[in-house]
């Protein structure tokens, strides 16, 4: 492990809370023998092991399963078959949730498994799922390893690259920094492989037209994409109020060098993530229903605070857990939006409950909130997330 001076970090981490880290099948896997570079793997367990150290919370998403799998069955890794891919991706992921259970295990830092296809980034109940997975996870110090659930995936219905994955991911979990290593230090105004008067981009402030069209081609034998996905990538993360890194990772403790100064490319985000999900919530999406609520839920709401069950008088219109809700007072005027932890029919079971009679009543201990402060926007600041859009 090499440490960092700290004379010599970077801002880029300083504020960050999650850090979600994409880590390419072309760093992790050894080209000529498909098997793991060991090496690399320790040094960025290091990497991550000093971020957890200061206080952050890491997601990692790996490529790696194909090329892994396709060694262990003895399957030519040139122009797989759907079924192919599907099958190395079956028997690689086992080696390569080992490789990160090994690596980080050393350290005595918990590793867990999560497979994603787009529908459980897309479907609001399944993302609600996934998010509220990774974020226990988290808060019990363990680091989620993501990948695309391969196994099950068509060509049609796919990410096809992990760069998009790792920046629905970094949305997903309300991340302040997506850093993809690559085998580029970042954007430049052409491919510096081919094009000697290319100059290299330290910040992008924002993705237009002519940034877009800065993009190459993907050319790794394993890699599905290639700067093009990495700019696509940029969107969604700084959308979410995520800044997005571009940088080298070949070199080994790649996060350490970057702390330290080496080249990359920074996208900034306009938001915080927090205030990111506000504005969508507030601009979003439609009311499914309405929960009306008593005085002191109110002042609560008003405080900041969540939305318990024991504040609920009435529940009204049909609604899903994930879906936005209209809250309102006694009266009947509409103070704010929020997501609902629990559909229409469970909430109608808990409304006046105290939380602690939740897992009596609906036979599972969901969340102690019906709508969580974080899932809310109340009408003092309703009309500025809007307006800001």
């Amino acid at each position: 492990m090499v440490a960092i001076n700290s004379s010599a970090k970077t801002s880029l981490f300083d504020r960050a809370k999650i850090i979600v880290i994409k880590v390419g099948s072309s760093l992790l896997v050894d080209d000529n023998k498909n098997v793991i570079n060991t090496a690399w793997l320790e040094g960025i367990a290091g990497d991550i092991v000093a971020l957890k150290s200061e206080g952050k919370n890491v997601v990692v998403v790996s490529s790696g399963a194909i090329a892994l799998g396709c060694r262990l069955l003895k399957i030519k890794n040139e122009k797989l078959k759907l079924q192919e891919k599907q099958a190395a991706a079956a028997a690689g992921q086992v080696l390569l949730a080992h490789a990160w259970m090994g690596a980080l295990g050393t350290h005595q830092l918990q590793t867990a498994q999560i497979l994603l296809s787009p529908d459980d980034t897309e479907t609001r109940r399944k993302h609600i799922n996934a998010r509220t997975t990774m974020l226990t996870l988290l808060q019990l110090g363990a680091i989620p390893v993501v990948n695309e659930n391969d196994t099950v995936a068509t060509a049609e219905i796919r990410f096809g690259d992990n760069d998009r994955l790792a920046a629905r991911v970094a949305a997903m979990v309300g991340a302040d920094t997506l850093v993809l290593l690559s085998d580029i230090d970042g954007l430049y105004t052409a491919n510096p492989k081919s094009d000697d008067t290319a100059t290299h981009l330290a910040k992008v402030p924002q993705i237009t037209s002519d940034i877009i069209s800065m993009a190459g081609p993907a050319n790794a034998a394993y890699a599905s994409g290639g700067m093009v996905t990495k700019l696509e990538a940029a969107r969604i993360a700084t959308s979410a109020g995520c800044q997005m890194i571009i940088c080298n990772g070949k070199n080994l403790a790649p996060l350490t060098r970057l702390r330290a100064g080496a080249k990359h490319t920074l996208f900034t985000a306009t938001h915080s993530p927090h205030t990111a999900r506000k504005k969508w919530i507030a601009g979003s999406l439609s009311p499914k229903g309405k929960i009306r609520i008593d005085d002191g839920a109110v002042t609560a709401l008003q405080e900041g605070r969540s939305l318990l069950p024991a504040g609920m008088i009435e529940v009204t219109g049909q609604f899903d857990r994930g879906d936005l809700i209209e809250v309102e007072k006694k009266a009947g005027t509409v103070i704010g939006h929020g997501l609902s932890s629990y559909s229409s029919d469970e909430a109608i079971l808990i409304c006046g409950h105290k939380s602690n009679e939740i897992e009596t009543i609906l036979g599972y201990r969901g969340r102690d909130e019906m709508i969580h402060a974080d899932d809310l926007v109340i009408n003092d600041t309703l009309s500025e997330y809007r307006h800001e859009r």
